[in-house]
């Protein structure tokens, strides 16, 4: 089982690619099946997420929570400098209000879930990730109606709601973190550490490939069949990545964090909130029939922009040898294999 992991560590990127590859060869030929494989988004979500935190010591969380250099840090990136980079890369598609509305929706919100798993691929802290996140929701339920205000109108600001954030921490953050806290603290009564540890090495490429290739083929027909329309967006969601990296290196070198400290920087910049605000956008007018769309354009840029940084930022950020005062991601002591 170790060496199978091991291997699947060495290829994950190809892995990856391979996973979205199936998924838009499944979704394209087989449109029906992107309702079912919508529904198990969550779920699939869910589960990676709970053998993601699995590999997380609990007391790491805790201090966490206090390192409030980080936070203030990933808060500042996040609600201070996306708007300011969002307002000039959208006047791209300002012509168009369903197009406009659609990218303020998913950009302007950090991803709260995913985010913490490819970070940790890359090296990224993720309990600091993890101890974010609900910083990180209850800001943007605050916020993305003010940012809506002032890029959109008062009137249609008054539509957005809460719901959606609350049930997608709740299923996909709370109950999966209290999942795998209760399964470390079996482990450790019934001395089954061992276990745990091959459970959490075997197990994260292929949730990773499954719920990649789940995502896409759940999108992929409806984003295909109205590309023409969502081509605008693509060049807006390419910038935006491109862009946060270098702003995430440098607000979190002023802040003078650790490598892995940047690194969980950079992809919570990068990364946006695209499944959890998914909901909220469906819910709009039929004049915005076409925002659910660019939200999800948004979701398969992102995955292949992902799939690039988790070998790009650990060169870009590598670890000075002899640095003493670097301190390493808990779950991933030595960069990603090339």
């Amino acid at each position: 089982m170790r060496a199978s992991a091991e291997w699947m560590e060495r290829h994950q990127v190809v892995l990856y690619v391979a996973g979205l590859a199936l998924g838009a060869i499944v979704g394209l030929a087989w449109p029906a099946v992107a309702h079912p494989a919508e529904l198990a988004i969550h779920p699939v979500l869910a589960l990676l997420l709970y053998a993601t935190f699995l590999g997380i010591p609990f007391d790491r969380i805790g201090r966490a929570f206090r390192d409030w250099r980080f936070l203030s840090t990933i808060l500042v990136v996040n609600f201070v400098l996306v708007p300011m980079i969002v307002w000039p890369l959208s006047r791209i598609v300002a012509h168009d209000q369903a197009l406009l509305v659609g990218v303020l929706f998913v950009l302007l919100t950090p991803c709260i879930d995913y985010v913490i798993v490819f970070a940790g691929l890359a090296g990224g802290d993720e309990e600091r990730l993890l101890a974010a996140a609900p910083l990180l929701m209850i800001a943007q339920m605050l916020l993305l109606p003010v940012y809506m205000w002032l890029f959109v109108g008062a009137e249609f600001a008054s539509s957005i709601e809460v719901a959606p954030f609350v049930e997608a921490f709740v299923l996909i953050i709370a109950l999966p973190l209290l999942a795998a806290a209760l399964t470390q603290l079996a482990a450790a009564r019934w001395q089954a550490g061992r276990g745990l540890e091959l459970f959490v090495t075997g197990a994260m490429v292929p949730l990773m490939i499954t719920t990649l290739a789940v995502v896409v083929a759940s999108q992929i027909s409806g984003v295909s069949a109205r590309l023409g329309s969502l081509l605008l967006a693509v060049p807006v969601y390419v910038l935006f990545a491109a862009v946060m990296v270098p702003v995430g290196m440098l607000a979190s070198r002023v802040a003078g964090l650790d490598v892995p400290g940047r690194r969980a920087v950079i992809f919570s910049g990068v990364t946006r909130n695209s499944l959890v605000v998914l909901p909220l956008v469906l819910a709009l007018p039929a004049t915005f029939e076409i925002a659910p769309l660019v939200v999800v354009t948004q979701t398969l840029v992102e995955l292949v922009a992902m799939i690039i940084f988790i070998r790009l930022i650990p060169r870009v950020l590598s670890v000075r040898p002899g640095a003493g005062s670097e301190r390493t991601s808990p779950r991933h002591t030595r960069e990603i294999e090339t």
